[in-house]
């Protein structure tokens, strides 16, 4: 029986209850509903090998290290002016980044899928502030929404 998600509580529930690939995959869907606000087209590609559940290892380990990489040159501190769209990119990758990373990479026990679906959120909270098309209600809704197909 599929668990009802409605709320974060609920989704970090049928998160938990997904296998590592599927979490992989999952955290990948939710960086790449965001992707269009990153500009790089090799966090577009590590993104895609990332949903893709018959990447191999090899594969994985490269889109893991282009989407953390990006993620750390991308990041800015907080204090300094902010270029908000540029944020939002940074976001993206660490949504990827954490979606890919390794098992042996993770430093705590979070779930790698909420982490993305966290930074995924991110993004959108960066872009609304010079995009008042963006929503981040929408966002946490379609979230549920891929989860929810996960389950079946």
């Amino acid at each position: 029986m599929a668990i009802r998600i409605e709320t974060d509580q609920d989704l970090r529930a049928a998160l938990d209850a997904l296998t590592h690939r599927a979490r992989r995959v999952l955290g990948c869907r939710f960086a790449e509903r965001v992707g269009a606000l990153c500009s790089d087209a090799r966090v577009h590609q590590a993104i895609a090998t990332g949903v893709d559940p018959a990447s191999p290892p090899e594969a994985l380990a490269e889109a893991f290290r282009i989407a953390k990489a990006h993620a750390t040159r991308t990041y800015t501190d907080c204090g300094k002016d902010t270029d908000w769209m540029a944020q939002a990119e940074h976001f993206v990758a660490a949504a990827a980044s954490a979606a890919l990373a390794p098992e042996d990479v993770r430093r705590d026990a979070r779930n790698p899928a909420w982490k993305a679906a966290v930074q995924a959120r991110m993004a959108i909270n960066c872009a609304m502030m010079e995009d008042d098309t963006q929503s981040e209600s929408a966002e946490v809704e379609a979230q549920y929404a891929l989860a929810r197909e996960v389950q079946g």
